[in-house]
């Protein structure tokens, strides 16, 4: 899936997210803010985070965690290595993506998260960088690209589940 996107796609992608790497600190804060989002959208993806169920996610408690914020920072490096693939690396990249896939069934994650993590992604950055920056052009193209990303996680996901 990955292998479908086109350049212009991806030139917006990658533009954009080069603006958020020059946001002091970007890796923390795109990270606390995505998943707040997510945590917002799927309360049960809490527990996948060992966090309980009920925990206000806009409290300190996720902020001051240094595992969260250890794993929050970790996502936006995987994030963007995997954007770093983009191009001529992409044939490693869906293999990379197959085999996340199959961790995350392993996780318990269920394949409904994805798009709320696409989603919670797309609505930091957007935070993050104002609508100047993510316009609907460029929040289209990230829903483009993180659609195949996913979609490659999934494919394996569901293969995963279903015992293959």
């Amino acid at each position: 899936m990955v292998r479908e996107l086109g350049y212009n796609t991806i030139s917006e992608v990658l533009d954009s997210w080069e603006a958020l790497r020059r946001i002091e600190n970007y890796e923390e804060q795109a990270g606390l803010l995505l998943f707040r989002r997510l945590f917002d959208k799927s309360p049960r993806a809490k527990l996948l985070f060992g966090f309980p169920i009920d925990l206000d996610v806009h409290s300190d408690t996720i902020k001051n965690s240094r595992r969260f914020k250890a794993h929050a920072m970790y996502l936006i490096q995987m994030i963007d290595s995997s954007l770093n693939m983009l191009g001529p690396d992409i044939e490693l990249l869906t293999e990379i993506m197959h085999a996340l896939g199959e961790k995350h069934a392993r996780f318990g994650v269920l394949a409904e998260m994805y798009s709320q993590m696409g989603d919670a992604l797309i609505e930091a950055m957007t935070v993050l960088l104002g609508e100047g920056v993510m316009n609907e052009k460029v929040v289209e193209a990230w829903h483009e690209t993180y659609g195949a990303l996913s979609g490659d996680m999934i494919e394996e996901h569901i293969k995963y589940d279903q015992g293959e």
